[in-house]
């Protein structure tokens, strides 16, 4: 298993045959080199999407044409862009599990907003949420954007994920502080990234608070671009 970060709360995941694009975001992305996209891109099988804010959708509909994928994620939004946009998806809701290949994605709950722009002002875009994604006799759990939420024993009560992705960069989302506390209290994860940072100077720069709190768990601090293998 390849997980491959993108940069902000942009991820490649290549695991059990499959080629998992997460919140894809190149136009636009500071952290993201937009000469390698055809790199990041090349081999995708699926768009996975956790919400419908520019910062994790903006090149979903260009890449979904492109690569002729489906775009997989919350029910309402998939259906308006299915209907709009003519673009191949995968709905589902909360609770639900779609099987990708050998790889079972689990949609759970998140604490965030979810909307689009249009010409006439911002659309709901359905409900923002998180994955469980499993293969490989692994599980990650994708946050998403998302604080804290005691929805989170459930997940590891019912999931058991033993690799966590977490967005940690405050403003917007968690912070470090507030990921470490999920992670220790929820979570019994065996390797932690951290997400949706560094991007913009009002997000956390360092994951040093995180790692510093949880010295029992391999903490990595994602490069762009660079594979994490486990």
């Amino acid at each position: 298993m390849n997980i491959i970060w993108l940069g902000h709360g942009s991820f490649r995941i290549e695991i059990a045959g499959q080629v998992l694009l997460v919140d894809p975001w190149f136009t636009g992305n500071p952290l993201f080199p937009e000469a390698r996209k055809a790199e990041a891109i090349d081999g995708a099988t699926h768009i996975l999407l956790t919400h419908a804010h520019f910062d994790h959708v903006a090149d979903t509909l260009d890449l979904a044409r492109e690569k002729k994928i489906p775009v997989v994620g919350q029910f309402d939004l998939m259906s308006f862009w299915q209907e709009h946009e003519h673009i191949e998806t995968v709905g589902f809701n909360k609770g639900g599990t779609v099987q990708l290949g050998d790889v079972a994605v689990t949609m759970v709950n998140a604490l965030h907003s979810s909307s689009f722009g249009m010409p006439d002002g911002p659309k709901w875009g359905g409900t923002e949420c998180g994955f469980m994604i499993a293969g490989e006799g692994r599980t990650i759990y994708f946050s998403g954007d998302t604080d804290v939420m005691s929805d989170m024993k459930i997940f590891n009560d019912l999931h058991a994920p033993d690799i966590g992705i977490l967005s940690a960069g405050g403003h917007f989302t968690m912070d470090m502080k507030r990921a470490a506390y999920a992670a220790k209290t929820f979570f019994n994860f065996k390797t932690l990234i951290p997400c949706h940072y560094r991007t913009f100077p009002i997000l956390e720069q360092s994951a040093e608070t995180l790692a510093a709190a949880l010295p029992d768990v391999d903490v990595v601090e994602p490069q762009v671009l660079e594979a994490i293998t486990i």
